[in-house]
This record gives structure tokens, C-alpha cells and sequence, in this order.
């Protein structure tokens, strides 16, 4: 009898084992300028891997700056009503590089982390944005067939809190906590104190529409870690 408990007991262990060395946590990032201008090996990726291990993570960003969400949401529309005659591209490109990288993983988590939105609130776009945003989680959690999908949005910064330059950058930026709130699988990351200092070419910076050298990096370890507690509340 003590030998089959033994026996059962390795076999359990084993099994465990092999499926934590084989199960990996997918990490998706896309978004505009300051997702471009992100680089996940500073702070992001070190974080992620030392709250998982470094062979049970997938990393994938993809971004481009100046961009509007509909390059990314295939369904979206003007406030008008309008719906332009291309869509998506961004998306699919997005999508693209998370198949390759995934071929063949088997993916116990999915994490999607989004900073975008600073192009939207320029053209005044923010009465589609709440829509689109939740449009293109639902979108992504369709093409991926899960719906377990964590979803981490980067709020626009305090850049242009008077809407001089941009009309609705406040009214994004409300959207983006609404949207942050409202599911347990979503979450959202300050960039406030990112966008003064020194930036990546050595020149001084404040309150400006991109991060600091440093805000970058903090920028990544927060999105990492609003993840990590995501992933480990569930």
C-alpha cells in the first residue's frame, strides 16, 4: 500500500512538473509612439520572467506610432458613422507575429497590454473609443479563442490636460479607466510621471507627449507587474 501511494504521489509530481516546465504565459504588446518606443528587454521582459521563469515566458510587441485604433479594430467607425475602407492592417500584422511566436506552445496565460490613444484624441475621436477599445479585446479574444484573455491599458498621460491640442485627450483618458474597470481581468497603468526628464537622445524633457529614457523603463516594469498580480489573482 505505501508503495502505490509513493507511486502515485511521484506520477502526481511528475505530471505537475512537466506541465510547468511546458505551459508559458503569452505577453502581447501593440499600441502607438510610447508602445513603440517601449523596450521590453529593459524592465518589462527581466520582470516578467522573474515572476515566471525565464523559459515559461512569450514576449510579442508589436506597435507604430502615430496611429489611430481603427488600424487596429476592424469593426470601428467615425462618430459619424463612417467606416473607412481599410481597417485592421495593424491588427493583423499584430496577429501575425503572436501565431508565429506561439506555434506550437501550449499557452496556460494570455496577457494583452495596450498604449494607444494619443492619435484618437487629436482627431477628436473619443465618442467611438470606449466601443472600439472593448471592440478590439473582444476582437483578439475571438481570434485567439479564449476568453480569459488579461487586459492591461496604458492611461494617456497628464500631457495635455487642458485639451488644447488635443480635444478629447481627457475624455480618453476617463474612457481608458472606465473600461479598466469594469471586468476583473483588466487593469490600467499610470504614465503621469513618465514624460518629464531626460529622453533617449539626452535632451530635457516635460510633460511631454512621449516618456523619459527612465519613464520607458518604469513604464514597462509597471505594465509587467499589473499583469503578474493579474495573473496570480485569477
Amino acid at each position: 500500500m505505501k508503495t502505490s501511494i509513493l507511486f502515485a504521489a511521484l506520477l502526481l509530481l511528475t505530471t505537475a512538473g512537466w506541465a510547468d516546465t511546458h505551459q508559458k504565459h503569452l505577453f502581447i504588446l501593440s499600441g502607438q509612439s510610447n508602445m513603440q518606443g517601449h523596450r521590453p528587454e529593459e524592465a518589462f521582459t527581466p520582470t516578467v520572467e522573474e515572476a515566471f521563469g525565464k523559459g515559461h515566458v512569450i514576449v510579442v510587441q508589436d506597435a507604430l506610432g502615430g496611429q489611430p485604433i481603427q488600424r487596429w479594430f476592424k469593426n470601428w467607425k467615425s462618430p459619424s458613422g463612417e467606416k473607412p475602407e481599410s481597417t485592421g492592417d495593424l491588427y493583423d500584422r499584430l496577429l501575425g507575429k503572436v501565431r508565429e511566436a506561439i506555434e506550437g506552445e501550449e499557452i496556460h496565460t494570455v496577457s494583452f497590454f495596450w498604449m494607444q490613444g494619443e492619435r484618437d484624441a487629436r482627431m477628436g475621436w473619443g465618442d467611438v473609443y470606449e466601443a472600439s477599445l472593448l471592440g478590439l479585446y473582444r476582437q483578439l479574444s475571438e481570434d485567439l479563442a479564449r476568453d480569459d484573455i488579461f487586459f492591461v491599458i496604458g492611461r494617456l498621460s497628464d500631457y495635455d490636460m487642458e485639451n488644447a491640442r488635443c480635444p478629447d485627450w481627457t475624455k480618453i483618458r476617463d474612457i481608458q479607466v472606465k473600461v479598466a474597470g469594469s471586468d476583473d481581468k483588466f487593469a490600467w497603468v499610470d504614465t503621469d510621471d513618465l514624460n518629464d526628464g531626460t529622453n533617449r537622445r539626452g535632451k530635457a524633457i516635460e510633460n511631454d507627449l512621449h516618456y523619459s529614457g527612465e519613464g520607458y523603463r518604469l513604464f514597462g516594469k509597471r505594465m509587467a507587474e499589473a499583469a503578474i498580480s493579474l495573473i496570480r489573482g485569477q
